[in-house]
């Protein structure tokens, strides 16, 4: 196919691809990529400057030179735009077509459409995610299973409102390059989904709507308030269309979220509770920093711990102080049509998590399954009423300091031999999905996605870098961990139909994040370079 001047598609032009690849769509990526990519390679590199000085002892706080922004009492958010005033159940998931006609029909406030961690970054779900989405705008989408069952769109009313996830600042799209460069995976999400749907959705009395994940600093933000700007410009938007919902996902970022809401103010939707790659990067962001910061086993984690507690209750204030949405967390669990009694349990944990998010002032919360939208709908409703959402609800009775977001060491567990193992089987299962194309995985009856495996392999690799012992006495080393993986395996061969070559690749990698000396960032990085 043509493309503008400087602009190559790499990928294969499969059917319907010419639809989102226009020359004009390319054009708007290549005008943001040659304007914003110096400044995203700034960025990335400031996060390795950061991680070099905490590695040598120094310890996040707020800002002293952003102190101004967070003492003016003046400043607020644009108001919430048509769509996202009553944002009290969210779902979340990937964009196949399945997906998207289930997450739109759910009964959900919200469908977070995710070209993040809920997917994974194939050049043909990149492509045929955007077209689905336009598709569902123009009410042309509909999916019939190989069984003859048919999918098809209720009326636009029922309908979630689409908010679009685009990737983290760290991820290329290798398949679309600009003057010989790889583009932002990122730019190139949010600038195809801008181009063709952002006036489908104003005809729709919506807008075009954004998740922001893994930001870890204002400036950040920033970078993409000027993205939104500039897009906004080239296809005669009025400035303040965009809105986005900001995940506070990693621990710099917990540090700025009044300067993150600050920066985005005119297109800002809020601010949501990332709890799975906020421990991540709690791991990630102090590995080396000794057992002050070591965490019990993942399972073991949950919200009541201090520093969760503090990370939310600052989270709802930060928000409600500045007029902005402050959404919860993920409940992660599959309801089983063959085990009552399992699902009785999770929906008991489910129902105490929401209770806990509503009764903390949040405006609403996520669920990864259409089976959940009913429970935490119900919960939220007891507490909201008729009210669209508790911004008005201010938590003055807050006060969190630095110490207390970063009092990791209270955090209550242990670290156990069966939780060593379910790090390591529900990687090399994930991993193995991710490589063949699925981002988000039943499990153990809770859907993963990306965020799991990186929690997994980041606390193996401490746990090793760090002489921890298990509850039983074994200390944790390389060997044990090889011996671990290899029965692992077996067990998931046995128990699974899992492809065996995939198997065989998501070990490898899962060995190479996990043991290696030097810690890789984030696993998606060499994971995505093993894709075509």
């Amino acid at each position: 196919m043509s493309a503008p001047t400087g602009v190559e598609i790499t990928g294969p032009m499969n059917d319907r691809y010419d639809e989102i690849l226009t020359d004009d769509a390319l054009a708007l990526i290549a005008d943001l990529h040659r304007r914003f990519e110096p400044r995203r390679q700034e960025l990335l590199a400031a996060r390795k400057r950061r991680q070099e000085e905490i590695a040598a002892g120094a310890d996040l706080d707020f800002l002293p030179e952003t102190k101004a922004v967070r003492e003016d009492p003046d400043w607020r958010v644009a108001p919430p735009a048509p769509g996202l005033v009553d944002r009290r159940v969210e779902i979340t998931g990937p964009t196949d077509r399945k997906m998207t006609i289930n997450a739109l029909n759910s009964g959900a406030k919200v469908w977070l459409a995710d070209f993040e961690d809920a997917n994974t970054p194939l050049w043909e779900n990149m492509i045929e995610g955007q077209l689905n989405l336009r598709d569902a705008l123009d009410r042309t989408i509909d999916f019939t299973t190989p069984e003859g069952k048919s999918y098809a769109l209720k009326d636009d009313a029922e309908l979630a409102t689409i908010v679009v996830r685009p990737r983290g600042w760290h991820l290329d799209e290798k398949h679309i390059l600009v003057d010989g460069q790889r583009t932002s995976g990122g730019i190139v999400d949010f600038a195809l989904y801008f181009f063709h749907c952002a006036r489908r959705q104003l005809a729709k009395g919506k807008g075009p709507y954004f998740y922001l994940p893994k930001m870890q600093s204002h400036l950040e933000a920033r970078l993409w308030n000027d993205i939104f700007v500039r897009a906004q410009e080239s296809l005669g938007i009025e400035r303040g269309t965009i809105r986005a919902t900001v995940l506070i996902e990693t621990i710099p970022a917990a540090f700025e979220m009044e300067e993150i809401l600050y920066e985005l103010r005119e297109h800002s939707a809020g601010l949501n509770a990332g709890r799975w790659d906020y421990l991540f990067s709690i791991i990630k962001t102090h590995r080396t920093r000794g057992r002050d910061f070591l965490l019990p086993e993942r399972n073991a984690v949950t919200m009541t711990a201090p520093m969760m507690r503090a990370y939310t209750e600052l989270l709802v204030k930060t928000c409600h102080k500045r007029g902005a949405h402050a959404i919860g967390g993920m409940a992660a669990f599959i309801p089983s049509r063959r085990d009552p009694e399992v699902n009785k349990v999770a929906l008991a944990k489910v129902r105490d998590d929401k209770t806990r998010e509503a009764g903390d002032g949040f405006d609403g919360s996520w669920v990864a399954h259409p089976d959940l939208v009913p429970v935490a709908m119900e919960v939220f409703d007891g507490v909201l009423g008729d009210r669209p959402n508790q911004i008005d609800r201010q938590r003055d009775d807050v006060s969190v300091t630095a110490a207390d977001l970063l009092d990791v060491s209270t955090a209550e567990g242990g670290v156990t031999e069966g939780g060593l193992r379910n790090n390591i089987n529900v990687a090399i299962q994930y991993l193995a999905a991710w490589l063949g194309g699925s981002g988000a995985v039943a499990i153990h009856n809770l859907m993963e996605d990306a965020a799991t495996a990186e929690i997994s392999r980041s606390q193996i690799w401490q746990w090793l870098h760090n002489d921890v012992t298990l509850d039983d006495g074994t200390r944790v080393t390389a060997e044990l961990v090889e011996r671990l993986i290899g029965e692992e395996l077996a067990t998931i061969r046995e128990t699974t139909s899992l492809d065996a070559d995939l198997l065989d690749r998501a070990t490898s990698l899962f060995k190479e994040v996990a043991l290696a000396d030097d810690y890789v960032d984030f696993l998606t990085l060499p994971a995505y370079e093993r894709m075509p």
